[in-house]
Protein backbone atom coordinates (compact mmCIF):
# COMPACT_ATOMS: atom_id res chain seq x y z
CA UNK A 1 0.00 0.00 0.00
CA UNK A 2 1.07 3.53 -0.39
CA UNK A 3 2.00 5.29 2.90
CA UNK A 4 0.98 8.81 3.33
CA UNK A 5 3.15 10.77 6.04
CA UNK A 6 6.48 10.44 7.57
CA UNK A 7 8.11 10.70 10.63
CA UNK A 8 10.44 9.31 13.21
CA UNK A 9 9.63 5.59 14.64
CA UNK A 10 8.30 7.17 17.68
CA UNK A 11 6.15 9.91 16.25
CA UNK A 12 2.53 9.67 15.04
CA UNK A 13 1.46 11.51 11.38
CA UNK A 14 -1.87 11.65 10.65
CA UNK A 15 -2.38 13.14 7.57
CA UNK A 16 -6.58 13.58 6.34
CA UNK A 17 -6.58 12.26 2.17
CA UNK A 18 -9.90 14.03 0.37
CA UNK A 19 -10.84 11.11 -1.77
CA UNK A 20 -13.91 10.14 -3.47
CA UNK A 21 -15.05 6.75 -2.73
CA UNK A 22 -12.41 5.80 -0.13
CA UNK A 23 -12.10 1.99 0.33
CA UNK A 24 -11.98 2.81 4.09
CA UNK A 25 -12.38 5.67 6.38
CA UNK A 26 -9.45 4.79 8.23
CA UNK A 27 -5.47 2.72 7.59
CA UNK A 28 -3.19 2.51 10.57
CA UNK A 29 -0.62 1.32 9.06
CA UNK A 30 3.02 -0.68 10.02
CA UNK A 31 1.94 -0.38 13.80
CA UNK A 32 3.17 -3.22 16.18
CA UNK A 33 -0.10 -5.11 16.68
CA UNK A 34 -0.39 -6.38 20.20
CA UNK A 35 -4.45 -7.71 19.06
CA UNK A 36 -5.38 -8.12 22.96
CA UNK A 37 -5.25 -12.17 22.85
CA UNK A 38 -1.75 -12.67 24.52
CA UNK A 39 0.05 -13.85 21.67
CA UNK A 40 3.19 -12.21 20.40
CA UNK A 41 3.03 -9.06 18.42
CA UNK A 42 3.14 -9.09 14.72
CA UNK A 43 3.75 -5.68 12.37
CA UNK A 44 0.72 -4.71 10.71
CA UNK A 45 -1.74 -2.63 8.99
CA UNK A 46 -5.40 -2.10 10.71
CA UNK A 47 -8.17 -1.10 8.31
CA UNK A 48 -11.66 0.53 10.13
CA UNK A 49 -14.59 0.81 7.89
CA UNK A 50 -18.13 1.40 9.07
CA UNK A 51 -17.07 1.88 13.07
CA UNK A 52 -15.33 -1.87 12.72
CA UNK A 53 -12.09 -3.08 12.03
CA UNK A 54 -12.27 -4.27 8.55
CA UNK A 55 -9.21 -5.76 7.72
CA UNK A 56 -5.73 -6.47 9.65
CA UNK A 57 -2.38 -7.64 7.78
CA UNK A 58 -0.67 -5.73 4.31
CA UNK A 59 -4.07 -3.49 4.06
CA UNK A 60 -3.72 -1.82 0.42
CA UNK A 61 -6.18 0.94 -0.71
CA UNK A 62 -7.80 3.92 0.15
CA UNK A 63 -8.81 5.68 3.10
CA UNK A 64 -10.18 9.06 4.41
CA UNK A 65 -7.19 9.25 6.69
CA UNK A 66 -3.92 6.83 7.62
CA UNK A 67 -1.95 6.94 10.48
CA UNK A 68 1.45 6.40 10.36
CA UNK A 69 2.21 3.74 13.24
CA UNK A 70 5.59 2.96 12.43
CA UNK A 71 7.21 2.01 15.91
CA UNK A 72 4.54 2.32 17.70
CA UNK A 73 2.27 -0.07 18.93
CA UNK A 74 -1.31 -0.90 18.19
CA UNK A 75 -3.68 -2.31 20.65
CA UNK A 76 -7.64 -3.11 21.08
CA UNK A 77 -9.12 0.18 23.23
CA UNK A 78 -8.73 -0.46 27.29
CA UNK A 79 -11.79 -1.64 29.01
CA UNK A 80 -12.20 -0.54 32.57
CA UNK A 81 -14.65 -2.71 34.30
CA UNK A 82 -14.37 -0.91 37.56
CA UNK A 83 -15.42 2.99 37.64
CA UNK A 84 -17.36 5.17 39.34
CA UNK A 85 -18.36 7.46 36.82
CA UNK A 86 -21.96 7.25 36.75
CA UNK A 87 -22.55 10.88 36.07
CA UNK A 88 -20.59 10.60 32.55
CA UNK A 89 -23.71 11.88 30.65
CA UNK A 90 -24.29 15.36 33.00
CA UNK A 91 -20.52 16.16 34.36
CA UNK A 92 -17.65 15.02 31.91
CA UNK A 93 -19.07 13.67 28.73
CA UNK A 94 -15.51 13.82 27.29
CA UNK A 95 -14.25 11.31 29.55
CA UNK A 96 -10.48 12.79 28.86
CA UNK A 97 -8.82 11.43 31.30
CA UNK A 98 -9.89 7.82 30.08
CA UNK A 99 -9.10 8.47 27.12
CA UNK A 100 -6.22 10.06 27.06
CA UNK A 101 -4.82 6.66 29.09
CA UNK A 102 -6.77 4.10 26.60
CA UNK A 103 -9.25 3.86 27.88
CA UNK A 104 -12.56 3.52 25.88
CA UNK A 105 -15.26 1.29 26.99
CA UNK A 106 -15.86 1.68 31.12
CA UNK A 107 -18.50 0.08 33.52
CA UNK A 108 -20.34 1.40 36.01
CA UNK A 109 -22.55 1.13 38.92
CA UNK A 110 -19.77 0.00 41.28
CA UNK A 111 -19.56 -1.04 44.57
CA UNK A 112 -22.96 -1.24 45.17
CA UNK A 113 -23.57 2.37 43.58
CA UNK A 114 -25.32 3.26 40.54
CA UNK A 115 -28.53 4.68 38.96
CA UNK A 116 -31.51 3.71 39.75
CA UNK A 117 -33.56 3.87 35.99
CA UNK A 118 -30.91 1.99 34.14
CA UNK A 119 -33.24 2.29 31.07
CA UNK A 120 -33.38 6.17 31.58
CA UNK A 121 -29.24 6.22 32.32
CA UNK A 122 -29.02 4.50 28.97
CA UNK A 123 -31.38 6.89 27.24
CA UNK A 124 -29.29 9.92 28.76
CA UNK A 125 -26.09 8.72 27.24
CA UNK A 126 -27.51 8.18 24.05
CA UNK A 127 -29.15 11.71 23.78
CA UNK A 128 -26.53 14.08 25.03
CA UNK A 129 -23.84 11.91 23.40
CA UNK A 130 -20.60 10.80 25.50
CA UNK A 131 -16.99 9.70 23.74
CA UNK A 132 -16.30 6.05 25.70
CA UNK A 133 -18.50 3.35 25.67
CA UNK A 134 -20.32 2.85 28.85
CA UNK A 135 -22.04 0.00 30.45
CA UNK A 136 -23.50 -0.42 34.08
CA UNK A 137 -23.98 -2.41 36.83
CA UNK A 138 -27.31 -2.32 39.13
CA UNK A 139 -25.96 -1.61 42.78
CA UNK A 140 -27.49 -3.61 46.16
CA UNK A 141 -27.24 -0.12 48.07
CA UNK A 142 -29.17 1.77 45.49
CA UNK A 143 -31.64 -0.75 45.20
CA UNK A 144 -31.69 -1.83 49.42
CA UNK A 145 -31.92 2.53 50.43
CA UNK A 146 -34.64 2.74 47.82
CA UNK A 147 -37.07 -0.33 48.57
CA UNK A 148 -35.95 -0.10 52.52
CA UNK A 149 -36.69 4.01 52.04
CA UNK A 150 -33.76 4.60 54.35
CA UNK A 151 -30.60 2.95 56.09
CA UNK A 152 -31.15 1.16 58.45
CA UNK A 153 -29.16 -2.61 59.93
CA UNK A 154 -32.05 -4.70 59.65
CA UNK A 155 -33.43 -7.69 57.68
CA UNK A 156 -35.84 -6.47 54.61
CA UNK A 157 -39.30 -7.42 55.20
CA UNK A 158 -40.89 -9.76 52.30
CA UNK A 159 -42.38 -6.70 50.69
CA UNK A 160 -39.17 -4.70 51.08
CA UNK A 161 -37.21 -7.78 49.38
CA UNK A 162 -39.14 -8.17 46.75
CA UNK A 163 -39.50 -4.46 45.63
CA UNK A 164 -35.36 -5.04 45.80
CA UNK A 165 -35.66 -7.85 43.35
CA UNK A 166 -38.28 -5.90 41.34
CA UNK A 167 -35.72 -3.25 41.14
CA UNK A 168 -32.96 -5.93 39.74
CA UNK A 169 -35.34 -7.29 37.24
CA UNK A 170 -35.88 -4.13 36.08
CA UNK A 171 -32.62 -2.70 35.48
CA UNK A 172 -31.39 -5.66 33.71
CA UNK A 173 -33.84 -5.73 31.22
CA UNK A 174 -33.22 -2.94 30.67
CA UNK A 175 -29.44 -3.45 29.30
CA UNK A 176 -27.14 -4.11 32.94
CA UNK A 177 -24.56 -6.05 32.76
CA UNK A 178 -25.12 -7.15 36.46
CA UNK A 179 -25.13 -6.68 40.17
CA UNK A 180 -22.80 -5.02 42.36
CA UNK A 181 -22.43 -4.86 45.58
CA UNK A 182 -20.67 -2.28 48.18
CA UNK A 183 -20.57 -4.47 51.63
CA UNK A 184 -18.28 -1.90 53.50
CA UNK A 185 -20.48 1.03 52.42
CA UNK A 186 -24.11 1.77 53.71
CA UNK A 187 -26.36 0.41 53.64
CA UNK A 188 -25.16 -2.92 52.16
CA UNK A 189 -22.91 -3.37 55.10
CA UNK A 190 -26.07 -4.11 57.29
CA UNK A 191 -27.09 -6.68 54.59
CA UNK A 192 -26.75 -10.06 55.13
CA UNK A 193 -25.47 -13.30 52.75
CA UNK A 194 -28.80 -14.39 52.41
CA UNK A 195 -30.05 -11.36 51.06
CA UNK A 196 -27.26 -11.17 48.40
CA UNK A 197 -27.86 -14.23 47.43
CA UNK A 198 -31.68 -13.91 46.37
CA UNK A 199 -30.62 -10.81 44.58
CA UNK A 200 -27.98 -12.41 42.62
CA UNK A 201 -30.95 -15.07 41.88
CA UNK A 202 -32.49 -12.55 39.76
CA UNK A 203 -29.54 -11.53 37.21
CA UNK A 204 -28.81 -15.52 36.91
CA UNK A 205 -31.59 -15.94 33.93
CA UNK A 206 -29.74 -12.70 32.42
CA UNK A 207 -26.32 -14.32 32.50
CA UNK A 208 -25.65 -11.22 34.27
CA UNK A 209 -22.37 -10.82 36.60
CA UNK A 210 -21.88 -10.26 40.71
CA UNK A 211 -19.25 -7.91 41.64
CA UNK A 212 -18.12 -7.40 45.05
CA UNK A 213 -16.32 -4.78 46.80
CA UNK A 214 -16.21 -7.53 49.85
CA UNK A 215 -16.65 -6.38 53.39
CA UNK A 216 -13.24 -7.09 53.90
CA UNK A 217 -9.63 -5.80 52.11
CA UNK A 218 -7.54 -6.83 55.37
CA UNK A 219 -7.48 -9.00 58.62
CA UNK A 220 -11.17 -10.40 57.29
CA UNK A 221 -10.36 -10.84 53.85
CA UNK A 222 -10.91 -15.04 53.31
CA UNK A 223 -13.95 -14.71 55.42
CA UNK A 224 -14.80 -12.32 52.43
CA UNK A 225 -13.96 -14.35 49.88
CA UNK A 226 -15.69 -17.04 51.17
CA UNK A 227 -18.82 -15.01 50.83
CA UNK A 228 -18.44 -13.87 47.38
CA UNK A 229 -17.86 -17.14 46.25
CA UNK A 230 -21.19 -18.09 48.47
CA UNK A 231 -23.09 -15.83 46.25
CA UNK A 232 -21.63 -16.94 43.20
CA UNK A 233 -22.39 -20.67 43.87
CA UNK A 234 -25.68 -20.42 45.12
CA UNK A 235 -27.09 -18.06 42.51
CA UNK A 236 -25.15 -19.42 39.78
CA UNK A 237 -23.44 -16.51 38.83
CA UNK A 238 -19.80 -15.49 37.53
CA UNK A 239 -18.40 -13.00 40.11
CA UNK A 240 -15.80 -10.41 40.29
CA UNK A 241 -13.68 -9.23 43.28
CA UNK A 242 -13.25 -5.81 42.72
CA UNK A 243 -9.78 -3.77 43.07
CA UNK A 244 -8.44 -6.86 45.03
CA UNK A 245 -5.83 -5.81 47.62
CA UNK A 246 -4.23 -6.69 50.95
CA UNK A 247 -4.97 -3.52 52.59
CA UNK A 248 -3.19 -2.57 56.02
CA UNK A 249 0.30 -3.30 57.43
CA UNK A 250 -1.05 -6.53 59.74
CA UNK A 251 -2.47 -8.03 56.43
CA UNK A 252 0.67 -7.52 54.09
CA UNK A 253 2.26 -10.64 52.76
CA UNK A 254 -0.85 -12.69 52.34
CA UNK A 255 -1.21 -12.50 48.38
CA UNK A 256 -0.66 -16.24 47.34
CA UNK A 257 -2.99 -17.96 50.37
CA UNK A 258 -5.80 -15.29 48.60
CA UNK A 259 -4.67 -16.09 44.95
CA UNK A 260 -4.84 -20.01 46.06
CA UNK A 261 -8.46 -19.19 47.29
CA UNK A 262 -9.50 -18.05 44.40
CA UNK A 263 -8.17 -20.50 42.18
CA UNK A 264 -9.49 -23.61 44.22
CA UNK A 265 -12.41 -21.76 43.65
CA UNK A 266 -11.68 -21.50 39.61
CA UNK A 267 -10.64 -25.31 39.99
CA UNK A 268 -14.44 -26.05 41.44
CA UNK A 269 -16.12 -24.19 38.46
CA UNK A 270 -16.94 -21.27 39.86
CA UNK A 271 -16.27 -18.23 36.98
CA UNK A 272 -14.30 -16.06 39.14
CA UNK A 273 -11.83 -13.19 38.23
CA UNK A 274 -10.84 -9.74 40.31
CA UNK A 275 -9.53 -6.44 39.19
CA UNK A 276 -6.60 -4.05 40.48
CA UNK A 277 -5.32 -0.90 40.05
CA UNK A 278 -1.71 -0.08 40.21
CA UNK A 279 -0.97 1.93 43.04
CA UNK A 280 -0.55 1.73 46.94
CA UNK A 281 -3.15 3.67 48.24
CA UNK A 282 -7.33 3.22 47.95
CA UNK A 283 -9.55 5.97 47.82
CA UNK A 284 -13.30 5.94 49.47
CA UNK A 285 -15.04 8.55 51.57
CA UNK A 286 -13.68 9.55 54.72
CA UNK A 287 -16.52 8.39 56.17
CA UNK A 288 -15.22 5.05 56.04
CA UNK A 289 -12.74 5.77 59.30
CA UNK A 290 -16.16 6.18 61.59
CA UNK A 291 -17.96 2.95 62.76
CA UNK A 292 -20.72 1.99 60.44
CA UNK A 293 -23.23 1.98 63.18
CA UNK A 294 -23.17 5.73 63.93
CA UNK A 295 -25.44 5.89 60.72
CA UNK A 296 -27.84 3.00 61.34
CA UNK A 297 -30.85 5.46 60.17
CA UNK A 298 -28.42 8.03 58.40
CA UNK A 299 -26.98 11.09 59.18
CA UNK A 300 -29.69 12.80 61.47
CA UNK A 301 -28.43 9.50 63.82
CA UNK A 302 -24.85 10.12 63.39
CA UNK A 303 -25.44 14.04 64.59
CA UNK A 304 -27.83 12.82 67.65
CA UNK A 305 -24.34 10.96 68.66
CA UNK A 306 -22.21 13.84 68.21
CA UNK A 307 -25.06 15.82 70.60
CA UNK A 308 -25.12 13.79 73.16
CA UNK A 309 -21.65 13.50 74.74
CA UNK A 310 -21.58 9.44 76.46
CA UNK A 311 -22.55 8.77 73.09
CA UNK A 312 -19.76 10.11 71.47
CA UNK A 313 -17.04 9.17 73.44
CA UNK A 314 -18.35 5.75 73.27
CA UNK A 315 -18.15 6.54 69.20
CA UNK A 316 -14.37 7.86 70.58
CA UNK A 317 -13.20 5.03 72.28
CA UNK A 318 -14.34 2.29 69.44
CA UNK A 319 -12.74 4.79 66.32
CA UNK A 320 -9.26 4.65 68.51
CA UNK A 321 -9.60 0.74 69.33
CA UNK A 322 -9.78 0.66 65.81
CA UNK A 323 -6.66 2.41 64.50
CA UNK A 324 -4.65 1.13 67.26
CA UNK A 325 -6.22 -2.53 66.64
CA UNK A 326 -4.76 -2.56 62.75
CA UNK A 327 -1.27 -1.63 64.24
CA UNK A 328 -1.23 1.81 63.54
CA UNK A 329 -1.13 5.23 66.17
CA UNK A 330 -2.36 7.97 64.33
CA UNK A 331 -4.37 8.59 61.06
CA UNK A 332 -1.55 9.75 58.90
CA UNK A 333 -2.05 7.24 56.48
CA UNK A 334 -5.70 8.96 55.46
CA UNK A 335 -5.13 12.22 53.17
CA UNK A 336 -8.18 14.64 52.73
CA UNK A 337 -8.44 14.24 48.57
CA UNK A 338 -11.53 16.85 48.20
CA UNK A 339 -13.49 18.79 50.91
CA UNK A 340 -15.53 21.35 49.74
CA UNK A 341 -16.34 22.52 52.98
CA UNK A 342 -12.51 23.86 53.83
CA UNK A 343 -10.57 23.20 50.12
CA UNK A 344 -7.08 24.66 52.47
CA UNK A 345 -7.34 20.66 53.86
CA UNK A 346 -7.32 19.05 50.38
CA UNK A 347 -3.93 17.10 50.05
CA UNK A 348 -3.10 17.45 53.99
CA UNK A 349 -3.22 14.30 56.18
CA UNK A 350 -5.61 14.20 59.12
CA UNK A 351 -2.33 14.33 61.45
CA UNK A 352 -1.40 17.69 59.57
CA UNK A 353 -5.55 18.65 59.67
CA UNK A 354 -4.97 18.43 63.14
CA UNK A 355 -2.35 20.70 63.51
CA UNK A 356 -4.07 23.19 61.27
CA UNK A 357 -7.30 23.56 62.41
CA UNK A 358 -7.00 22.19 66.19
CA UNK A 359 -3.36 23.19 67.08
CA UNK A 360 -2.33 20.03 68.02
CA UNK A 361 -2.07 15.96 66.07
CA UNK A 362 -3.31 13.71 69.37
CA UNK A 363 -5.40 11.36 67.99
CA UNK A 364 -8.34 12.58 69.90
CA UNK A 365 -7.60 15.49 67.87
CA UNK A 366 -7.05 13.72 64.76
CA UNK A 367 -10.38 12.30 65.64
CA UNK A 368 -12.25 15.64 66.25
CA UNK A 369 -11.41 16.56 62.56
CA UNK A 370 -12.65 13.30 60.98
CA UNK A 371 -16.29 13.87 62.94
CA UNK A 372 -16.31 17.49 61.92
CA UNK A 373 -15.57 16.78 58.39
CA UNK A 374 -18.39 14.41 58.06
CA UNK A 375 -20.66 16.71 60.18
CA UNK A 376 -19.87 18.88 57.50
CA UNK A 377 -21.11 16.82 54.98
CA UNK A 378 -18.16 14.71 54.19
CA UNK A 379 -14.95 14.34 51.83
CA UNK A 380 -13.53 12.12 49.72
CA UNK A 381 -9.75 10.51 51.05
CA UNK A 382 -6.62 8.55 49.63
CA UNK A 383 -5.83 5.73 51.86
CA UNK A 384 -1.79 4.57 52.02
CA UNK A 385 -2.05 1.57 53.20
CA UNK A 386 -1.14 -1.09 50.64
CA UNK A 387 2.61 -3.09 49.77
CA UNK A 388 3.75 -2.83 46.78
CA UNK A 389 5.05 -6.57 46.74
CA UNK A 390 1.80 -7.54 47.34
CA UNK A 391 0.84 -5.47 44.32
CA UNK A 392 2.88 -7.26 41.88
CA UNK A 393 2.00 -10.79 42.93
CA UNK A 394 -1.63 -9.69 42.36
CA UNK A 395 -1.02 -8.36 39.12
CA UNK A 396 1.42 -10.82 37.77
CA UNK A 397 -1.89 -13.50 38.55
CA UNK A 398 -3.30 -14.80 34.60
CA UNK A 399 -7.12 -13.66 36.03
CA UNK A 400 -6.17 -10.15 37.58
CA UNK A 401 -7.44 -7.34 34.98
CA UNK A 402 -6.63 -3.69 35.18
CA UNK A 403 -9.37 -1.29 36.72
CA UNK A 404 -9.01 2.41 37.91
CA UNK A 405 -11.60 2.21 40.75
CA UNK A 406 -11.94 6.23 39.63
CA UNK A 407 -14.77 8.62 38.82
CA UNK A 408 -15.00 11.93 36.93
CA UNK A 409 -11.89 13.88 37.22
CA UNK A 410 -12.31 17.33 36.63
CA UNK A 411 -9.07 18.43 35.39
CA UNK A 412 -7.52 21.12 38.45
CA UNK A 413 -10.28 20.21 41.08
CA UNK A 414 -9.74 18.69 44.45
CA UNK A 415 -6.26 17.01 45.00
CA UNK A 416 -7.94 13.33 43.67
CA UNK A 417 -6.38 9.75 43.59
CA UNK A 418 -3.90 9.54 40.55
CA UNK A 419 -5.19 6.72 39.05
CA UNK A 420 -7.96 8.59 37.38
CA UNK A 421 -5.01 9.91 35.05
CA UNK A 422 -2.55 7.47 34.58
CA UNK A 423 -3.60 3.62 35.93
CA UNK A 424 -3.43 1.89 32.82
CA UNK A 425 -0.47 4.03 31.34
CA UNK A 426 1.48 3.32 35.27
CA UNK A 427 1.06 -0.29 33.63
CA UNK A 428 2.20 -0.21 30.66
CA UNK A 429 5.18 2.47 31.64
CA UNK A 430 6.53 1.35 34.89
CA UNK A 431 5.36 -2.48 35.44
CA UNK A 432 5.67 -3.35 32.08
CA UNK A 433 8.91 -1.08 30.54
CA UNK A 434 10.46 -0.29 33.78
CA UNK A 435 9.93 -3.38 36.36
CA UNK A 436 9.30 -5.99 33.73
CA UNK A 437 6.46 -7.32 36.20
CA UNK A 438 4.38 -7.96 32.93
CA UNK A 439 4.65 -8.34 29.26
CA UNK A 440 3.60 -5.83 27.17
CA UNK A 441 1.20 -8.49 26.01
CA UNK A 442 -0.14 -9.77 28.39
CA UNK A 443 -0.74 -6.05 30.21
CA UNK A 444 -2.62 -5.51 27.03
CA UNK A 445 -4.86 -8.77 27.62
CA UNK A 446 -5.27 -7.73 30.70
CA UNK A 447 -6.68 -4.53 30.05
CA UNK A 448 -9.06 -5.93 26.83
CA UNK A 449 -9.96 -9.30 25.76
CA UNK A 450 -9.94 -10.62 29.98
CA UNK A 451 -12.34 -7.91 31.05
CA UNK A 452 -14.16 -7.85 27.65
CA UNK A 453 -14.94 -11.31 27.72
CA UNK A 454 -15.68 -12.14 31.56
CA UNK A 455 -17.58 -8.71 31.41
CA UNK A 456 -19.64 -10.20 27.66
CA UNK A 457 -19.07 -7.19 26.14
CA UNK A 458 -19.29 -8.61 22.83
CA UNK A 459 -17.43 -7.39 19.66
CA UNK A 460 -14.59 -5.78 21.76
CA UNK A 461 -11.33 -6.19 24.03
CA UNK A 462 -9.80 -8.11 20.77
CA UNK A 463 -8.10 -6.65 17.49
CA UNK A 464 -10.27 -9.00 15.11
CA UNK A 465 -12.14 -8.56 12.16
CA UNK A 466 -15.57 -7.69 12.07
CA UNK A 467 -15.37 -6.26 15.82
CA UNK A 468 -15.96 -2.60 17.12
CA UNK A 469 -12.92 -0.30 15.73
CA UNK A 470 -12.28 0.72 19.57
CA UNK A 471 -8.33 1.04 19.33
CA UNK A 472 -5.37 2.51 21.07
CA UNK A 473 -2.18 3.55 19.19
CA UNK A 474 0.72 4.48 22.02
CA UNK A 475 4.85 4.85 22.07
CA UNK A 476 5.56 1.75 24.12
CA UNK A 477 8.88 3.79 24.92
CA UNK A 478 7.28 7.09 26.05
CA UNK A 479 3.88 5.67 27.73
CA UNK A 480 3.54 6.55 31.36
CA UNK A 481 1.75 9.18 34.19
CA UNK A 482 2.88 12.13 35.55
CA UNK A 483 -0.15 12.18 37.65
CA UNK A 484 1.05 12.18 41.84
CA UNK A 485 -0.06 12.01 44.94
CA UNK A 486 0.33 15.43 45.71
CA UNK A 487 0.46 16.56 41.71
CA UNK A 488 -2.47 14.42 40.52
CA UNK A 489 -3.90 16.99 37.69
CA UNK A 490 -1.72 15.34 34.74
CA UNK A 491 -3.05 13.48 31.82
CA UNK A 492 -1.15 10.40 31.01
CA UNK A 493 1.74 10.67 28.03
CA UNK A 494 2.53 8.36 25.11
CA UNK A 495 -1.71 7.48 23.77
CA UNK A 496 -0.74 9.22 19.78
CA UNK A 497 -4.38 7.95 18.84
CA UNK A 498 -7.15 6.75 20.28
CA UNK A 499 -10.22 5.27 18.11
CA UNK A 500 -14.04 4.99 20.02
CA UNK A 501 -16.24 3.06 17.35
CA UNK A 502 -13.93 3.83 14.64
CA UNK A 503 -13.78 7.60 15.20
CA UNK A 504 -10.52 9.58 16.58
CA UNK A 505 -11.54 10.79 20.13
CA UNK A 506 -7.81 11.29 20.82
CA UNK A 507 -5.76 12.98 17.97
CA UNK A 508 -1.87 13.62 18.29
CA UNK A 509 -2.41 13.19 22.31
CA UNK A 510 -4.95 16.16 21.67
CA UNK A 511 -8.94 15.14 22.48
CA UNK A 512 -10.95 15.82 19.25
CA UNK A 513 -14.21 16.69 21.05
CA UNK A 514 -16.04 13.72 19.07
CA UNK A 515 -18.52 11.65 21.56
CA UNK A 516 -19.03 8.11 19.56
CA UNK A 517 -19.11 6.32 22.64
CA UNK A 518 -22.58 3.70 22.65
CA UNK A 519 -24.59 2.60 25.71
CA UNK A 520 -23.51 -1.05 26.27
CA UNK A 521 -26.29 -2.79 27.12
CA UNK A 522 -26.17 -6.28 28.07
CA UNK A 523 -26.86 -8.69 24.97
CA UNK A 524 -28.87 -11.00 27.72
CA UNK A 525 -31.22 -8.17 28.34
CA UNK A 526 -34.73 -9.05 27.99
CA UNK A 527 -33.79 -12.84 27.58
CA UNK A 528 -35.12 -14.27 30.70
CA UNK A 529 -39.24 -14.40 30.88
Amino acid sequence: MKRIGFGLAATCVVVAVAVRAADYDVIIAGGRVVDGTGKPAFVADVAIKDGKIAKIGDVTGSATTHVDARGLVVAPGFIDVHTHSDDIAEKLPLSEHFLRMGVTSIVVGNCGGSKLDVGRFFAEIEAKRVAPNVATLIGHNTVRETAMKGIFDRVPTAAEMAEMKRLVDQAMRAGAVGLSTGLIYLPGTFAKTEEIVELAKVIAPYDGIYASHMRSESGKIFAAIDEVLRVAREAGVRAEVSHIKLSGENSWGRTTEVLAVLDKARADGVQVRQDQYAYTASSTKLRQLIPDEAFDGGSDTFNAILADPKRKAELVAKMKRNILGRGRVDYGYAVVASFRGDGTLNGMNIVEAARKLRGSDSLDDQIEVILEIERRGGAQGVFHGIAEDDLQVFMKHPMTMIASDSGERVFGEGVPHPRGYGNNARVLGRYVRELHVLTLEDAVRKMTSLPAEHFQLRGRGVLREGNWADVVVFDAEKVGDPSTYKDPHHYAVGFAQVFVNGVAVIRDGEHTGARPGMALRHAAAGAAK
